[in-house]
């Protein structure tokens, strides 16, 4: 597990060539999908009428030869075409009923360009600012100013899930979880308490990742791409509606990465497939299965000094330790639906997470100038899983919509910290367990005052268990070893009860107003409790994260005319937090978390959309696109940092397009990035300069072929990506993550 297997085109081609002959044994007489865009409609009347149209029309939809074109719902900044998918439009139709930020991605949308990781899937969610370390799968995710401590390799503050069932461990870390966004259908970008419809009531929300079915999906999807740095994308799917009762699907994909820094490859190859089954006439059951192997080598931060020498290099301590993150997961999850009438619904589902690990991250420490011996060093060597359940009760009466939800999880951690040997694993240092029990119920109700007005009452509770085992060890060759390594045996729960009221204006059919007001609470996660560990203490003085956030907000689309169209999404929100979790790391020795009593977090997410032709007949049209984040993170009246701004996210951000289009299937236009200032450190002495990035994008589609050729960093400019977080960092720190250079990319997609 510690070495990464070769890579080569050879050995790409490889992988994909048992998937095109499956492909073809599969499907041989390949029956032509055609995606047919209809009569554009407005939204209108209840979101439960839509839901519920839904799922009573998914008895009828188990044929493979169902030709129906179905009308397609325009909301936000996506045109949803309802060919097959109805889930689609009840999403959408869910969005334009929450009375906050909420966006929805269509992954079909983004086919025409390079994603090679979650950063791009999300480039263009507001407020959730995201960027690849390096070009790989390690990934920094911020949305509404989480995950902004020294212990952001834990990814906490969003959870994740996939079909409504959690990714997310138990504790609500997101350490080396992989998801693979184009294997999704769509996503929902859920952010700050706007998420309370998954049960969560995290800073920065949930992000919901909704798998396609045969039901919805092409019967072949073949994907190819590559570029710059040895990047090598595969990717294939196929589907079949057997009869009535039973569906499949089935995706292999594969990633090759070279990296644009040294010690910065990846191979990653992934296999998933759902299965659905008809039960009855209002009985529906899928099952989702995964399997994820990843390994990546890790670069590791650079100082200012090296970072201006030579910003693509590997840190010497990333190459003397083999940094590494390796993991293999195992997923399987099951959920039934059962349609009760056609006002009702109840869903449950199970989910089940084995996933191994295999960490080089320390070199070798030593004490003093001179001193050879290994004093500190880290592997992590260790194996999770998680077991979910979630359940949902949908009501509609009279004018409300109710929805009852329950979520439970269970992770358990077993494994330990060893001596890192250049990659290697030596002796263990320690022996580490980690368990945590959650618990949430909730309730939502959708109350049709007016047809104008919306009052959104909700309520969640969360019921949590933190327990960590860490046993020092001794280590024979130095009994100094591991002085950065505290043992001990804490453990805690947690109690949270979290109001939310919410109120929509609709403007008109498509544009509405919006304000909520909610309780935010998240109790730590185990990587904070080992971080605030005293030696062989029993209990953990950590307290759960909870707050107050207001918000107001407005989206909709608005024709101008026949052919021309503006679509807009505006949030302007507040949070007032208590016990902010943050793990700091003094001078020398490993980050502790901490509670810091008062801290606000405040923005203003944007996006502004539209399709304008250029002509009378529609052939030529630009459709610009610009989402814009202006963040205001900071301490407020703190002891030791007054009022400075929490480090890692920018003070603002902006990410647009603007594409000219032509009927027959061309596009072509440019792309760009502005990316504001950041802190390294709570001191606020260590700056990150603003900078700005210009890319292009072209290529052509029809109904069954899609092409792409996209530059990025076409100036070749040099920036950081994301960087590490220290108290008071200095020069000689080693901080910097290099953003990519120059690049260029191109793809080929084929769908029958």
């Amino acid at each position: 597990m510690n070495r990464l297997y070769p890579k080569s085109p050879t050995k790409f081609l490889r992988i994909t060539r048992p998937l095109l002959v499956s492909l073809l044994l599969i499907n041989p007489g390949i029956e032509l999908f055609a995606e047919e865009l209809t009569n554009s409609t407005e939204l209108e009347g209840k979101a439960s009428k839509v839901i519920s149209d839904t799922k009573t029309s998914a008895k009828k939809a188990k044929s493979s030869t169902d030709k129906n074109t179905e009308a397609a719902t325009t909301l936000k900044t996506m045109e949803v075409t309802e060919t097959k998918d109805k889930k689609l439009a009840a999403a959408a139709a869910e969005v334009a009923l929450t009375p906050g930020g909420v966006t929805l991605i269509n992954i079909n949308e983004l086919r025409d360009r390079n994603v090679s990781s979650m950063a791009d899937a999300l480039r263009y969610a507001p407020g959730v600012y995201s960027t690849s370390q390096s070009g790989n799968d390690e990934v920094f995710v911020s949305s509404r100013g989480s995950n902004l401590d020294a212990n952001n390799y834990a990814a906490s503050g969003v959870k994740y899930l996939q079909d409504g069932l959690p990714v997310t461990a138990a504790d609500g870390n997101n350490h080396n979880r992989t998801i693979d966004p184009l294997s999704a259908n769509y996503a929902t970008v859920a952010r700050g308490g706007n998420a309370l419809k998954y049960g969560a009531s995290t800073m920065g929300g949930a992000i919901d990742f909704t798998s396609p079915t045969a039901l919805n999906s092409p019967m072949t999807r073949l994907s190819l791409n590559g570029g710059s740095f040895g990047q090598f994308l595969g990717r294939g799917t196929v589907s079949k509606v057997f009869n009535e009762s039973l569906d499949g699907l089935l995706t292999i994909e594969g990633k090759e990465w070279d990296g644009y820094r040294a010690h910065n490859k990846q191979d990653r190859i992934g296999v998933y497939g759902n299965f659905g089954w008809q039960i009855s006439d209002s009985v529906v059951n899928r099952t989702f299965l995964s399997y994820i192997k990843n390994n990546q080598q890790l670069p590791g931060q650079l100082t200012r000094a090296q970072f201006n020498e030579n910003p693509y290099q590997a840190s010497t301590q990333a190459l003397g330790g083999n940094y590494q993150v390796n993991t293999e997961t195992e997923r399987v999850a099951n959920k039934t639906t059962w349609t009760i009438d056609d006002k009702s619904s109840f869903d449950i589902g199970f989910s089940f997470e084995n996933q191994h690990l295999y960490h080089p991250i320390v070199d070798t420490v030593h004490f003093f100038p001179g001193d050879t011996a290994d004093r500190f060093s880290m592997l992590v060597d260790s194996t999770q899983q998680d077991w979910g359940t979630a359940a949902r009760y949908n009501r509609h009466f009279d004018s409300h919509d109710l929805l009852v939800g329950l979520n439970v999880g269970t992770n358990s951690d077993r494994g330990g910290n060893y001596v890192n040997n250049g990659g290697l694993k030596g002796a263990m240092s320690n022996a580490i367990t980690k368990k945590a029990d959650n618990i949430e119920i909730f309730a939502q109700d959708h109350w049709h005052l007016t047809d104008k007005w919306t009052l959104t009452p909700a309520i969640q509770g969360v019921f949590a268990h933190r327990e960590v085992n860490n046993a020092r060890l001794a280590i024979p060759q130095d009994a100094n070893f591991n002085v950065y390594s505290q043992g001990g045996n804490a453990s805690n729960d947690y109690t949270g009860f979290n109001p939310s009221l919410g109120l929509m204006y609709n403007l008109t059919k498509n544009a509405s107003l919006y304000t909520n007001a909610t309780r935010l609470y998240a109790p730590p996660t185990n990587y904070n409790i080992a971080d605030n560990i005293t030696s062989g203490s029993s209990t953990t003085n950590l307290k759960a994260m909870e707050g107050t956030s207001v918000e107001i907000g407005t989206r909709g689309k608005q024709s101008i005319n026949a052919l021309n169209s503006v679509n807009w999404d505006l949030a302007l929100y507040y949070s007032w937090l208590n016990n902010e979790i943050l793990s700091v790391t003094p001078a020398s020795g490993s980050p502790i978390a901490s509670n810091f009593n008062n801290t606000v977090h405040a923005g203003v997410e944007g996006l502004i959309g539209g399709n304008f032709a250029l002509e009378g007949t529609g052939t030529h049209s630009i459709r610009p696109l610009l989402t814009y984040t202006i963040n205001h993170f900071n301490f407020s009246n703190d002891a030791t940092y007054g009022n400075n701004a929490l480090p890692a996210a920018p003070d603002y951000f902006l990410k647009g397009e603007a594409m000219y289009h032509h009927s027959a299937g061309y596009f072509m236009g440019p792309t760009f990035d502005v990316v504001g200032k950041r802190w390294g450190d709570y001191a606020n002495t260590y700056k990150i300069d603003s900078y700005g990035l210009l890319g292009m994008r072209t290529g052509w589609s029809n109904n069954h072929y899609k092409l792409f050729v996209e530059g990025r960093n076409l100036l070749n400019t040099v920036y950081v990506a994301n960087t590490n977080i220290l108290n008071n960092a200095g020069a000689g720190d080693a901080m910097l993550n290099a953003g990519a250079p120059l690049s260029f990319y191109g793809g080929v997609e084929i769908t029958y």
